[in-house]
């Protein structure tokens, strides 16, 4: 398996071109569900683009130390962090990337189950990274990738420091 490094300034970049090419669709959301952690950055910008609220979908699949970490069980949160009392009737489920595409398939599966009754239409979904070994794929992403490099995104070094030696670099 190869490693795809992305940097801040690329990881944005591709965020604003998946933003215009939601836009040039011509379909009309009016609620964003990022997948946490991973889908927070690129859905905080797309609610702040298209003015529509953000909700926040807690979901942990990967466990295990070191750089390539092993998928466990898909465990979600409770509910959708939000501010409004429901959800939208159009929503667009992001994330960073379709990996397995088992977590956007069973995100959507959470999402019809709760929130079911507020929809008018499918979810549709938007990713940065689509890898070819994904079983789904996503209405909407920036790069398709052939060989399905391991990623490896800008804020994963944070994973990887503790406090302690982050006060030490800023001294």
């Amino acid at each position: 398996m190869s490693d795809l490094f992305v940097s801040w300034e690329e990881y944005h970049q591709k965020t604003e071109d998946l933003a215009i090419k939601v836009h040039d669709d011509g379909w009309e959301f009016n609620q964003v569900v990022c997948i946490a952690k991973g889908g927070m950055r690129v859905g905080d910008v797309f609610a702040r683009i298209f003015n529509v609220p953000l909700a926040i979908l807690s979901v942990e699949s990967y466990k295990g130390e070191g750089v390539k970490n092993r998928r466990g069980a898909i465990t979600f949160s409770r509910d959708l962090a939000k501010t409004s009392p429901n959800i939208g009737s159009k929503v667009l489920l992001v994330d960073d990337l379709s990996d397995s595409g088992i977590t956007l398939k069973k995100s959507i599966d959470w999402l019809q189950h709760f929130y079911g009754f507020y929809l008018d239409e499918p979810i549709r979904t938007a990713v940065l990274y689509h890898k070819a070994v994904s079983s789904f794929v996503p209405d909407y992403y920036i790069d398709y990738l052939e060989d399905s490099p391991w990623i490896h995104m800008p804020f994963e070094k944070y994973e990887e420091i503790s406090i302690e030696e982050l006060k030490k670099t800023k001294k």
